[in-house]
């Protein structure tokens, strides 16, 4: 037996002189290398956000050219109408009340002389056929070099996706989904023709990462990442730029919040970043097309997508939570306010 076992150790293969070495080396560079990734993720994320210049607007369209924007009554909407007219774009407002795009048409011209309006008052809500015909009628002309997609609807509170009411569900996609895509068909083949063009279409947090609570909403915003991606790759080719804008919260009314901080911008200063960012991702380098263009978002979203894809369900959970305080804050109210009405 001591002679078998003597003959197995004589004939045992040892591995060859400096292996252990090598493979120590092959360790330390695979580590370096994706420390080096991480190092450059960070340097790229930092120059896209805060020092490369974005696509400036005057290469999307001449002076006098056309920028459609909806949802354009208030908000986020009216600020891009207000800054793209000051850029020297003639405004086209599409919103459901005509009282309050009449509003913002004659402010737009009382603080830019040469610059023209139309209004076109619709309820995206109602997915009208006459009403698309009336608005590609309107357009039918017209050098809209601009096209930005910011009609949205969210829901009222923050509520489980089974107790979500069937029209609010409804108005959700229809106004999110089939109004962006509409509007974008009837204004993109001119683009086409033109081989020049902007269609900017507004993201959100909420379709980056799942939203419990926002179920509706946050799917309708995933759909418009995918389909604006796909979107740049087919317009591409002529010369048209697509970005989707990724954003945190913002004072509106959607957001329902009044005060603005380092990570909740006004409207004016986020589309101001908005318009000087086109082109650049912010760090939303994850996805094409795809834009965070304010610096806060842009320093959350790159976080989100380098770091928290493994924690994603950690990351669902706190959103979970967060909305389910808002909810019970949001009824708390709505007992209030029924309860000073009972009397």
């Amino acid at each position: 037996m001591n002679s078998l076992c003597e003959a197995v150790h004589q004939f045992r293969v040892e591995p060859p002189a400096g292996w252990a070495s090598i493979g120590t080396t092959f360790v330390a560079a695979v580590g370096g290398l994706f420390l080096a990734s991480k190092v450059f993720s960070v340097v790229r994320a930092l120059f896209s956000i805060f020092l490369l210049p974005g696509i400036p607007l005057r290469s999307f369209g001449p002076k006098g050219s056309w920028a459609l924007v909806t949802g354009a009554s208030d908000g986020i909407g009216k600020e891009y109408a207000h800054q793209l007219a000051r850029a020297g774009f003639n405004i086209f407002l599409v919103s459901r009340s005509a009282d309050k795009l009449a509003a913002v048409a004659g402010d737009i011209c009382e603080k830019n002389a040469t610059v023209q309006t139309k209004t076109f008052a619709m309820d995206f809500s109602h997915n009208d056929d006459d009403d698309y015909e009336k608005l590609k009628k309107m357009v039918k002309g017209l050098d809209i070099s601009v096209l930005i997609n910011n009609v949205g609807l969210s829901h009222a509170i923050p509520v489980p996706f089974v107790l979500t009411d069937a029209e609010e569900m409804e108005d959700i996609i229809t106004i999110n989904c089939l109004g962006t895509l509409r509007v974008t068909q009837i204004v993109a083949p001119g683009m086409m023709e033109r081989k020049r063009g902007l269609i900017l279409t507004m993201g959100s947090f909420g379709g980056l990462f799942p939203t419990p609570l926002l179920a509706t909403y946050s799917g309708s915003k995933a759909f418009l990442q995918q389909w604006s991606s796909a979107l740049g790759s087919e317009l591409e080719p002529y010369g048209i730029t697509v970005q989707l804008t990724q954003s945190y919260l913002v004072t509106s009314a959607m957001s329902k919040i009044r005060k603005s901080s380092m990570t909740i911008p006004n409207p004016r200063d986020f589309v101001r970043a908005t318009l000087s960012h086109i082109g650049r991702s912010g760090g939303m380098f994850s996805y094409a097309y795809t834009s965070a263009p304010y610096w806060s978002h842009g320093l959350m979203a790159w976080s989100i997508v380098t770091f928290l894809g493994p924690l994603s369900k950690i990351v669902i959970g706190f959103n979970k939570t967060m909305h389910e305080s808002i909810r019970k804050r949001a009824l708390r109210k709505m007992e209030r306010e029924a309860g000073k009405k009972a009397l």
